[in-house]
């Protein structure tokens, strides 16, 4: 049996990535959160924590941290069930998904659960590629993800496409685009990714201009910073339709080749965990993706 005293140490020490943060946090010193993690260590019989930057678990305290926050959000529910007392507290999800979605409809799809339920949200902003590494790695409790495939102990429900297209302003697509968007062309025009994993642009040069060896690019980690890059004409970029329409209706960015999109499919995940917030969870983004995200492709196969 494991002191969830000190699951609860290693987790908070991932989460802030930081030993000093941890003790604040928890009202302990940094000693005891040391101390804490080293006793954990020893009755789990191996390395738990590579004290490296940034901070990183080993795969079993992954397992440990995945096991302690199912346990964490399992018990929420019972104290809410069983103690009247508790039904005024909050039930806190941890939640992976990428910019994109946050920037679009991902507020809108709660909205009717955070009204009727006490939640607190905790947000891990990640690719759409790389979120279920943050459920696979207990980081989160649910995400959404391009991957159909679940985790062991987890399942993946569709919810919906999200179609991006390549859009640059009129002025910008008269710079570099005045004969059409060609390979030569998209060499010397500058895109703009989110980050180093951001692969949309990546994804569409490769399927619609393989002739293209490398492109000039801005780094932009902010999406609205981003689309507003390629309104102000010193980008192109792939910005999902749902945040863009309001731009496209006043023809303040284009398509810089019209027909040419991508779609990413996106799935929620979530541990087999039946849990009354979990559940509803689940079940108001699935409610809420039919109505409003696309469903089937529109693309020619």
């Amino acid at each position: 049996m494991f002191d969830y005293r000190q699951l609860k140490a290693l987790a908070t020490v991932i989460e802030e990535q930081s030993f000093e943060r941890a003790a604040k946090r928890l009202f302990l010193t940094q000693s005891a959160i040391s101390q804490r993690i080293r006793q954990l260590e020893e009755s789990a019989g191996q390395l738990l924590l590579v004290r490296s930057q940034p901070l990183r678990l080993t795969a079993a305290g992954e397992h440990l941290q995945r096991h302690y926050h199912q346990v964490t959000l399992l018990q929420s529910e019972l104290l809410k069930t069983l103690d009247s007392a508790h039904q005024e507290g909050f039930t806190k999800l941890t939640i992976g998904l990428n910019a994109d979605t946050l920037a679009t409809w991902f507020m809108d799809a709660i909205q009717p659960l955070l009204a009727q339920s006490p939640i607190l949200l905790d947000l891990r902003v990640d690719d759409q590629d790389q979120t279920h590494l943050l459920l696979r790695q207990g980081d989160v409790q649910g995400c959404i993800s391009a991957s159909n495939k679940p985790l062991q102990g987890s399942n993946a429900v569709f919810l919906g496409i999200s179609r991006y297209l390549a859009l640059a302003s009129p002025d910008y697509i008269q710079r570099y685009f005045a004969n059409g968007v060609t390979a030569e062309a998209l060499s010397l025009a500058p895109a703009v990714e989110y980050n180093e994993k951001d692969e949309l642009q990546d994804s569409f040069i490769q399927r619609f201009y393989p002739a293209v060896d490398d492109y000039p690019r801005h780094r932009v980690p902010s999406s609205e910073a981003f689309t507003e890059l390629i309104r102000r004409g010193f980008a192109w970029g792939m910005a999902p339709d749902l945040q863009m329409q309001t731009l496209i209706d006043r023809d303040a960015v284009r398509e810089i080749s019209v027909g040419q999109c991508l779609e990413v499919p996106l799935y929620w995940h979530s541990w087999n965990l039946v849990t009354e917030t979990g559940h509803k969870l689940t079940q108001q983004l699935i409610r809420y993706c039919q109505h409003h995200l696309q469903q089937s492709s529109k693309l020619p196969i």
